[in-house]
């Protein structure tokens, strides 16, 4: 039987590839251990969410992916490069719970500051930014600016952002997090159309089930500080499409709400428990 600690090589070079990471702040008795001994690959094109308890490392994992941190032990490898490089090369995009918007700036200019922070012409710059806002539904709105725009429409403008410079991958912590539930399902189907279109792999940090379950090819879920993986639930595997594939009606489906339970098993109880319900020896 398979252990779903243990992750499969994936056939081609990974999006992303952590080993033995460790991280600790601080130092004596105010050390805080965040992350112990996690090991994560996220094959190209996959997406992957992060689910724990508050406190349990899930940004700080993604953050370390991002190269805004460091391991204080441990490789993060993106692409099979080091973080930092991967970011020099602009391989990912990143989006945040706030969407950190230039007030100033139209939808159209916040769009187009990445390639123009990077020295890309402006014909190239007025073509890409049409296929972005294009992409996300905003095309009528390119000469507002944020303050005009709901929290769901800013977020839009924040994924095209972080689209601008076709990354392959998606960094994302908590994007939808400050909005209401019905405006919440919506930017989850437009995100699924997104990564539909443009093949991007993405790690996904949320503290909700359903959305880390509609979204996700696989789980993985988190356990309290220090941060280690208690568990991945391959969502594919209780029967649904792979998520680039999800419609909204997956909701209402039966190996949604098994796959469900199996992520909140883990949450709120042990490995084993999920493990009954699969059959799944973690031994």
């Amino acid at each position: 039987m398979t252990n779903p600690l243990i992750q499969p090589e994936p056939l081609g070079q990974p999006a992303i590839q952590v080993r033995g990471a460790h991280r600790v702040f601080g130092k004596g008795r105010k050390q805080v251990d965040a992350l112990s001994a996690v090991d994560l690959t996220v094959a190209d094109g996959e997406f992957v969410s992060l689910i724990g308890p508050s406190g349990c490392g899930k940004s700080t994992l993604l953050r370390l992916v991002a190269d805004l941190d460091s391991p204080t032990s441990g490789e993060v490898l993106v692409f099979g490069k080091s973080a930092r490089q991967a970011r020099l090369d602009q391989e990912y995009g990143i989006a945040f719970q706030q969407s950190g918007l230039l007030p100033w700036r139209t939808v159209a200019g916040n769009v187009e500051l990445p390639l123009k922070l990077h020295g890309i012409n402006s014909e190239i710059r007025r073509r890409r930014v049409a296929e972005l806002l294009e992409l996300v539904g905003l095309t009528d709105f390119a000469r507002s600016h944020p303050d005009q725009l709901s929290g769901g429409m800013q977020q839009r403008v924040a994924i095209a952002r972080a689209l601008a410079e076709s990354p392959r991958l998606l960094l994302m912590d908590e994007p939808f997090g400050a909005l209401d539930e019905i405006t919440r399902e919506r930017m989850q189907n437009e995100l699924v159309r997104i990564c539909a279109e443009t093949g991007a792999a993405v790690l996904f940090v949320t503290h909700s089930i359903p959305e880390a379950v509609f979204l996700s090819d696989r789980v993985v879920v988190m356990s309290p500080r220090p941060g280690r993986i208690a568990g991945v639930v391959d969502i594919r595997a209780d029967g649904l499409a792979a998520a680039h594939d999800r419609s909204a009606g997956v909701r209402e489906e039966e190996g949604f709400f098994r796959a469900v339970g199996e992520v909140r098993s883990l949450l709120h109880g042990t490995p084993e428990t999920a493990a009954v319900a699969r059959g799944v020896d973690h031994r």
